[in-house]
């Protein structure tokens, strides 16, 4: 299961349910990691957007920091700047769906 770390204040946001998506830049380091789990179109690093995947989000670095698990789709479009984004840049982005595991939160 991919393991993505996030800082604390979307971290909680997101498990209040006031924050549906985290962003990721659009770079070769998550290319390769998104493309090992989520389908892609063919010959690129542009996911389809259909499949739901669990990914774990870690509050920081360490493995005894709180995290939790959460069914997610991808997809590339612009961000929302109160959620971390800035303004008309495009990022993976990950829509969270449903948290179905927490740990140490």
């Amino acid at each position: 299961m991919l393991t993505l770390p996030i800082i604390g204040k979307w971290f909680y946001m997101i498990l209040s349910g006031e924050k549906g998506e985290e962003y990721r830049e659009i770079k070769l380091y998550y290319m390769t990691r998104f493309k090992k789990i989520f389908e892609m179109h063919p010959n690129s690093y542009i996911p389809k957007g259909t499949d739901i995947k669990e990914i774990c989000f870690r509050n920081g670095y360490g493995s005894s920091r709180p995290e939790f698990v959460a069914k997610c789709s991808l997809d590339i479009k612009t961000g929302r700047e109160e959620w971390g984004a800035e303004t008309g840049k495009e990022y993976y982005t990950l829509k969270i769906h449903e948290i179905v595991e927490r740990s140490g939160c």
